[in-house]
């Protein structure tokens, strides 16, 4: 199998996103988001990190105990990074439920003890002329990270958002206009 080193990538640059739940939702890699998304801003160079995980559980047979099949008991899919751009939208998403309030320039958040509070997230992915956009239908932020207040650093919100599955199994959905995905390396 030949190798192609134009087939590797790196997340150069990018976005992250949210809207209201139902919001009408990218149908490919490159068109602009609708007006409901709003840009959560500048992410820290730590980038975005997608992670799947599953839980299996395993079928013994009676002769010899041997694993004859391992089921998914269980599987998630999140998404982490850390907003390093103090907003609305952002406090907003680490302390969910919580709304800021604004009159006459001055601003109020009460914090409230965590609800649910499911949104439509997506990514853009960016390596040059090649896009990824990843939209997650259903999801939520389900852990943040400690808050620091220190002289030398961002104030960083970390956040992790799990996926949920649609009535369709779909947990995601991951669109390209990167050549790379449609071909195969020849044998």
């Amino acid at each position: 199998m030949p190798l192609n080193a134009n087939a590797v990538r790196v997340a150069i640059t990018g976005a992250a996103y949210v809207a209201n739940p139902k919001s009408k939702l990218p149908v490919d890699a490159t068109t602009p988001w609708d007006a409901a998304f709003t840009d959560i801003g500048w992410i820290s160079d730590d980038g975005i990190t997608e992670a799947n995980s599953a839980d299996t559980s395993e079928v013994k047979g009676w002769q010899g105990g041997a694993t004859v099949r391992k089921v998914i008991s269980s599987s998630e899919m999140t998404f982490s990074f850390t907003a390093i751009e103090t907003s609305k939208t952002v406090l907003e998403l680490y302390h969910k439920g919580s709304k800021v309030v604004t009159t006459t320039g001055k601003s109020v958040l009460a914090v409230k003890a965590p609800g649910p509070d499911k949104r439509v997230f997506g990514f853009d992915v960016i390596d040059g002329n090649s896009h990824i956009r990843i939209v997650i239908p259903d999801g939520e932020v389900t852990e943040t990270g400690d808050i620091t207040y220190k002289g030398d650093e961002a104030i960083a919100y970390e956040l992790t958002l799990t996926a949920y599955p649609g009535p369709d199994g779909v947990v995601a959905i991951k669109y390209s206009d990167d050549p790379a995905w449609g071909t195969t390396p020849a044998a």
